[in-house]
C-alpha cells in the first residue's frame, strides 16, 4: 500500500446487471479509499459489457474497463488471468478484490501467482490500517471458531476474495461521475488452455439461495426424501429458499445446488432455520454469516445449538405441521 496505489475490482454480472458480490466489493473499495490514497477500479469482461459501465460507477467505481470479448464466456479463467496480470501491472494496483465465487476461487491463486504477491481468501472483512500504511483482512478459521488476521508485505500485491453478504454495498449514486475505458484493444490475449466441451444449464428451485433472506434448510434427521416435503412448504409459505446440509445431498434426497456448508454455499440470510441438522463444522461453517439462525431439533444437544439465536428441542415431524398450520391461516 505504500508503495502502490489503487484498488481493481473484478466484476462479474448477474441476470439483470452487475452481481450483487460486485456490489459488495465496490463498497468495500470505496470505504478503503476514503481513508487511503487511490482510485477504485472496476474491470468487466464478456460479452457487451460496456452497458453496465454506468452502473458500476453509480455503485463506487472511479474508472471502469470494459474488455468486450465473446470468447471470455468460454474459457473465463485463462481470460480473466491474463487481463488481471496485465491490468495490475500497468496500473500499480496494491490491493485486487474478487468474490469467494467460482469464478474468484479459480482466479485468485493464479493472478497471485503471476503477479507474485500474496492471497487472502474467503475473507469476511478487510480495513485500511493507515499507520501501518496497510490493508488488513479477517477471515474465518478453524471451522468459524476463530479469525485470523493477515497483512502482506508493503510494496506487494495482495489478491482478496470476499464472502458474499458478508459487508454492505455501496448506495447506488446516479450522480456519480467516473470513466469509462475500452480496454479491448490494449489487452494482449495469452495461450488458452482450457476450451468449453459442453454447457449444461441446471433448473433453479424456487428463491435463489444465495441471495434469499430467508432459507428453510434440512439435514440428516429428516430421515428421506418425504421430509422435505415439509421443509418445502414452510419454505414457500415465508417466501424463502430451501437449503439442506451434506448428508441429505449424499443420500440423494435432493439436488446438490442447494447443499450449505464448506463442500456447498456460503450463505448469510437474514432468518437461517436449521430444521434436524446436528450443526457439523463444515455446515456450522457455510451459515455463521446469518443474522438469526433458528434451530429445530429433538437432540437437546445437538451442536447446532451452539450457533443459534433461536433453539427449539422438538421433532420436527410434529412442530413443523403445526406451524405450517399456523402460517397458513395468517396468510388468508
Amino acid at each position: 500500500m505504500a508503495d502502490l496505489k489503487g484498488i481493481l475490482v473484478v466484476g462479474e454480472l448477474g441476470k439483470e446487471g452487475l452481481a450483487s458480490i460486485t456490489r459488495e466489493l465496490l463498497g468495500v473499495a470505496r470505504e478503503l479509499l476514503d481513508v487511503a490514497e487511490g482510485e477504485v477500479n472496476l474491470m468487466l469482461i464478456g460479452e457487451d459489457v460496456s452497458s453496465y459501465a454506468e452502473e458500476g460507477i453509480a455503485f463506487g467505481a472511479d474508472k471502469v474497463y470494459v474488455v468486450n470479448d465473446v470468447s471470455a464466456q468460454e474459457f473465463p479463467c485463462d481470460f480473466y488471468t491474463h487481463a488481471v496480470d496485465q491490468f495490475c501491472r500497468k496500473a500499480g494496483i496494491s490491493l485486487c478484490l474478487m468474490g469467494h465465487t467460482d469464478l474468484g476461487r479459480e482466479l485468485a491463486p493464479r493472478a497471485a501467482a503471476r503477479l507474485r504477491g500474496c492471497i487472502c481468501m474467503d475473507c469476511v472483512e478487510i480495513r485500511s490500517d493507515v499507520k501501518e500504511k496497510e490493508f488488513v483482512q479477517l477471515r474465518p478459521v478453524f471451522g468459524g471458531k476463530a479469525m485470523a488476521e493477515t497483512a502482506s508485505q508493503r510494496g506487494v500485491i495482495q489478491i482478496v476474495t470476499v464472502r458474499h453478504k458478508s459487508m454492505s454495498g455501496f448506495v447506488h449514486r446516479s450522480d456519480r461521475r467516473g470513466d469509462i475505458i475500452d480496454w479491448s484493444d490494449q489487452l494482449q490475449k495469452g495461450p488458452v488452455r482450457t476450451r468449453l466441451i459442453e454447457r449444461k444449464t441446471e433448473e433453479q428451485e424456487g428463491v435463489n439461495i444465495e441471495n434469499a433472506p430467508i432459507i428453510v434448510a434440512g439435514g440428516g434427521g429428516i430421515g428421506g426424501k418425504e421430509g422435505f416435503e415439509l421443509i418445502r412448504e414452510l419454505g414457500r409459505l415465508l417466501k424463502g429458499a430451501v437449503g439442506a446440509s451434506r448428508v441429505p445431498v449424499d443420500e440423494g434426497w435432493v439436488h446438490h445446488n442447494i447443499e450449505i456448508g464448506q463442500t456447498g454455499k456460503i450463505v448469510s440470510p437474514d432468518i437461517y432455520v436449521a430444521v434436524a441438522i446436528s450443526g457439523a463444522t463444515q455446515h456450522i461453517t457455510g451459515i455463521l454469516g446469518s443474522k438469526c439462525i433458528v434451530a429445530v431439533n429433538k437432540d437437546p444437544d445437538a451442536n447446532i445449538f451452539k450457533v443459534s439465536d433461536v433453539g427449539v428441542v422438538a421433532d420436527y415431524k410434529e412442530l413443523l405441521p403445526y406451524v405450517i398450520e399456523h402460517l397458513r391461516g395468517a396468510s388468508k
